[in-house]
């Protein structure tokens, strides 16, 4: 193993021993991890609640994978290498990154330290703090992978993006803006301001217009939402032109998708979230420029993670929510973890910086 700090035996964690209810979320100290092969253990200062967190908390999503009790669920993260797999590797004991983890397969993000893939951690975003960077990975690359990859949003095309607001939607709107689509975005009543912040051409009042019956021969759809709410993804085919793609990403939402877009003769896939630290460093390059910025919508410690996960059940937030788990550590100028500095991960919001109309 290359430079490292000391880890300590055990750590403080958020688990679950068995899938159930928001309030099987508990602290608990468990084992630290131990880094293999190409991995870095990371100490993470914040952690990203994602939908998929919730739903393999109760019994669903990835749970079934899941190999041993007590376990730690959460995908993204930010905080400060305190291992690293050979002397030589580009991230250092001190570095400060981010990145999306691999539960079950690895134990998760809502503990102090994360062991994580090479393949899937860069460096932070200097002009975000780790709250923010920690609403970024999960998110952003779904979004990338659905406008950018799949949809190929480019100028001239127009793309519809249900949802837009929410943690993967608000990516997908400036995504969409940044590679010059025309932009059609529907939200509630309170985010339709916030969908023309971040660069929609168009915003359609869900609760008062059905967008089917106002939309038509468009490119592309994004839906986050499938047919969980008011036949969602169903009603999307309506409104694509021939050749047009509807890209799905909610796990479960729309279990019929294949098939009834086969029988309208719409392309249409599902769409599943690589751990791509290449894609992460592009999306950063967007978000150190300005043309991208996070939103954060609340902030919870650790141990209030049970009402974290309650209110992404709700399914009307906007951004993202973030779990703090500790503080952002010291280092020497030899790059060692000497400790921690109390406060420094306070940082809640958005970048100062909107997106590039």
């Amino acid at each position: 193993m290359g430079n490292a700090t000391k880890l300590p035996l055990s750590m403080r964690a958020l688990v679950i021993d068995r899938p159930g209810a928001a309030d099987e979320l508990h602290l608990a100290d468990v084992p630290a991890p131990i880094a293999v092969l190409d991995e870095l253990i990371v100490r993470v200062v914040a952690a990203g609640v994602n939908p998929i967190d919730a739903k393999t908390r109760a019994g669903k999503g990835v749970s079934a994978a899941i190999s041993a009790y007590p376990a730690v669920l959460g995908n993204d993260f930010s905080g400060v290498v305190v291992s690293a797999p050979y002397e030589a590797f580009p991230l250092q004991p001190g570095d400060e990154v981010y990145g999306m983890a691999r539960v079950p397969r690895t134990s998760g993000s809502y503990a102090e330290y994360l062991p994580v893939s090479s393949l899937s951690v860069t460096r932070k975003p200097k002009r975000l703090s780790h709250i923010e960077a920690a609403a970024v990975p999960v998110a952003a690359l779904t979004a990338w992978g659905m406008v950018v990859e799949l949809a190929e949003a480019a100028p001239g095309q127009r793309m519809l993006i249900h949802a837009g607001s929410g943690g993967v939607g608000h990516f997908a709107v400036q995504f969409a803006k940044a590679f010059g689509a025309h932009v059609i975005a529907t939200g509630s009543p309170r985010n339709l301001d916030f969908l023309r912040q971040l660069g929609a051409d168009e915003v359609i009042d869900y609760t008062e217009t059905r967008f089917d019956e106002v939309l038509s021969e468009l490119d592309s759809v994004i839906d986050l939402i499938g047919n969980v709410h008011d036949n969602t993804g169903t009603r999307s085919l309506t409104v694509l032109r021939e050749g047009g793609i509807l890209v799905n990403a909610p796990t479960g939402s729309w279990p019929t998708m294949a098939a009834d877009a086969a029988a309208a003769g719409i392309r249409a896939t599902g769409y599943k979230v690589p751990a791509d630290a290449r894609t992460l460093d592009w999306i950063s390059g967007l978000i150190e420029d300005g043309t991208v910025r996070v939103h954060v919508d609340r902030v919870f410690e650790l141990a209030d993670g049970a009402a974290a996960h309650r209110l992404i059940e709700q399914g009307h937030t906007r951004g993202k929510i973030v779990l703090r788990i500790s503080d952002v550590p010291l280092t020497t100028a030899g790059g060692a973890v000497t400790g921690s500095e109390p406060g420094a991960a306070n940082g809640q919001g958005s970048a100062a910086a909107g997106p590039r109309a």
